[in-house]
């Protein structure tokens, strides 16, 4: 009964900024390592940054390093990724996920990014 779901995607200008939401259920959220992909049209899926459980480890792919910031709430079961100086390049669909303790994968169902003029 994992669920995620993304939100706060949409267009934006180059130079813009976004804030991308996912809400978790189904998890013990609070003991939860949680992870942001995206996903380009016609590209692999790409990690794009992770946030441990307290919030004390905080990575980022070298794409996007310096212009995103994860963070997340506990007591609401919400992780954000906040963009800025967004590029084109950017563009994807972005996903929020969890891996449990056997490893298997969770995802939302996606969020659209785009960055264009």
């Amino acid at each position: 009964q994992v669920q995620l779901v993304e939100s706060g995607g949409g267009l934006v200008q180059p130079g813009g900024s976004l804030r991308l939401s996912c809400a978790a259920s189904g998890l013990v959220f609070s003991r939860s390592t949680m992870r942001w992909y995206r996903q380009a049209e016609g590209k692999e899926r790409e990690w794009v940054a992770t946030v441990s459980e307290d919030s004390r480890a905080k990575l980022y792919a070298d794409s996007v390093k310096g212009r995103f910031t994860i963070s997340r709430d506990n007591a609401k079961n919400l992780v954000w990724l906040q963009m800025t100086s967004l590029k084109p390049e950017d563009t994807a669909v972005f996903y929020c996920n969890y891996k449990d303790v056997f490893r298997k994968d969770y995802w939302g169902q996606g969020t659209q990014v785009t960055v264009s003029s």
